[in-house]
């Protein structure tokens, strides 16, 4: 495993980050002790670098990842967690939404509390895209200015964003000064639109974070999650990219991660597993040359969904 600055925060991030929405059974159910043994299987192959949120399974990811790394040296990795998205037990997308100076505080303690930690590296402002974007404002002020008083104040390393809206993100990076972003579904085979930002995020020393090179599940053989918004259309004509991969002896997981991961777009790019198997076998697919030839075939059956913007 090789490992990149992120932008200017000083740290050293592995370039297979691990996600940890799936400890929350944010995809599908999952088995605790499992999950435990990803995250020790993703430390054992060199990834270093761990992100979480509350929002993901109602804290329950925030504190099967503190489970995992209990009694692993801090030195050892590198943690992220979400403010302003909250989730309550059986309600998912019932979320609320608080960008308050009070919750933020809160919420970061109570982060801390259960991951078993007394000091985060990267603190994410987190969809505040959501609801036709009317958090927006109120997030871009007191929510990040709470976030540079904590980084002053030594509570946590680096502040950003993570969230999904493109025209938003290009209103993050112009209005203020963030240390990292989160971006999701942005750089993978149907959607390569983080080259919009670039230029600028690199300019400004920006550190990214490339977030679900499987979509959300749409490149993966087992599809994506009831809550996906893509239409029955839209699933097909992923069903059709996979199975076109299929024909030619591939899998369109792993054209995905190694298109994703291996072009150095970003220092990292982030996936979400709760299986031992599945960190082993993201590992090695990233080692293994991706087949641009396939590449092309798939996104030309992916033409008709691709820069989708889908309404999380």
């Amino acid at each position: 495993m090789q490992y990149n600055e992120l932008g200017k925060t000083n740290l050293s991030v592995s370039e297979l980050s691990f996600g940890a929405s799936s400890l929350g059974g944010v995809f599908h159910e999952v088995d605790e002790n499992d999950a435990v043994e990803a995250v020790h299987a993703a430390l054992a192959a060199g990834i270093n670098y761990f992100d979480v949120a509350p929002a993901y399974g109602a804290t329950r990811a925030e504190r099967v990842l503190g489970k995992a790394l209990h009694g692993v040296n801090r030195d050892r990795y590198i943690l992220s967690t979400k403010v302003g998205k909250y989730t309550a037990p059986g309600s998912y997308g019932n979320d609320t939404f608080d960008y308050s100076a009070a919750r933020i505080r809160a919420s970061i303690s109570e982060s801390m509390e259960r991951m078993g930690v007394d000091y985060i590296d990267i603190v994410y402002l987190h969809d505040f895209d959501y609801n036709g974007q009317v958090h927006a404002d109120w997030a871009l002020t007191e929510g990040y200015d709470t976030l540079q008083k904590l980084k002053e104040e030594g509570v946590i390393g680096n502040a950003g964003g993570g969230i999904y809206a493109m025209d938003l993100w290009k209103r993050v990076l112009v209005e203020t000064n963030p240390d990292a972003l989160l971006l999701h579904n942005h750089h993978c085979l149907n959607d390569i639109r983080i080259f919009e930002l670039l230029p600028l995020a690199q300019r400004k020393g920006v550190g990214l974070v490339n977030a679900s090179p499987f979509s959300s599940g749409l490149l993966t053989e087992r599809g994506p999650a009831e809550w996906h918004p893509a239409n029955a259309d839209q699933r097909a004509c992923f069903r059709k990219a996979a199975e076109l991969c299929a024909e030619r002896g591939s899998n369109i997981s792993k054209l995905a991660l190694q298109y994703s991961a291996q072009r150095g777009v970003a220092p990292t790019t982030l996936f979400s597993t709760a299986r031992v198997q599945s960190v082993e076998r993201n590992v090695a697919w990233f080692e293994e040359p991706c087949d641009y030839e396939l590449v092309a075939e798939v996104q030309g059956v992916l033409e008709p969904v691709m820069n989708t913007q889908w309404e999380y």
